[in-house]
């Protein structure tokens, strides 16, 4: 059974849901967006692993998108196009996407240049990660099915809310969090006034896994925004 997340941005619904059926028959999970705008917000509070992006939509398009995407993350994209000619093509691959399929399309034709990029990724990169229960940042050695974190090999101790926290910046590196949402991804209940709580955890974290806590290597704050890990920690 397959376990990655595919993200599918296409402002006609019916092609979502067309899609939606064969990935997950494939056993693969499925977010769907309308357009651009959407599909990047769907980026910042989830793990997704490659992405179906349509080219011609309101708001954010796919070239606008695909450039945006390029700047946080390196996950396969392969685009999706009533159009046929070559500069429509050539325009989507340089602004980073790896594929290219022109609608109509067959789609056990797009399963399968899913499965070759999701191969391809996984071989040049080693991976989403070298092993799903084990990430490892700069000096810090996190393993998810122990709850253990080492920095520099010695061992630190987090508490359950704290190494939750930790998980999800390591898990989703380059993409802010905002202190709501992460909230709500690790306390999973809705947040009011959050910010307080989430700050003194994340002060706390940063105790125990950075050599500066007051100039943190590995969880940056966002002004105004968030928290994050960056991508190269």
């Amino acid at each position: 059974m397959n376990k990655e997340t595919i993200l599918v941005v296409d402002d006609e619904k019916e092609i979502r849901d067309f899609i939606t059926i064969y990935l997950r028959n494939e056993g693969y999970e499925v977010l769907q967006a309308r357009d651009g705008e959407e599909g990047l917000e769907l980026l910042k509070t989830n793990e997704v692993h490659l992405i179906l992006l349509d080219i011609m939509m309101p708001k954010i398009d796919g070239i606008h998108m695909c450039m945006k995407v390029r700047e946080i993350a390196e996950m396969p994209i392969i685009m999706l196009s009533a159009k046929t000619q070559d500069m429509d093509k050539i325009l989507g691959l340089t602004t980073g996407a790896d594929d290219y399929v022109t609608k109509p399309f067959n789609p056990l034709e797009l399963i399968a240049r899913i499965k070759s990029q999701l191969r391809r990724f996984t071989k040049m990169s080693g991976g989403f990660e070298k092993n799903e229960n084990e990430i490892e940042i700069g000096d810090i050695q996190i393993n998810v099915s122990t709850h253990e974190v080492k920095v520099g090999g010695k061992q630190k101790n987090l508490t359950p809310r704290e190494f939750s926290i930790l998980e999800l910046l390591a898990r989703n590196r380059g993409i802010v969090f905002s202190a709501d949402q992460i909230y709500e991804r690790v306390w999973n209940e809705q947040a009011f006034q959050s910010d307080n709580t989430v700050m003194v955890h994340i002060r706390k974290i940063r105790e125990k896994i950075e050599e500066n806590p007051r100039k943190p290597r590995y969880i940056k704050t966002v002004w105004g925004v968030g928290y994050k890990i960056e991508k190269d920690s």
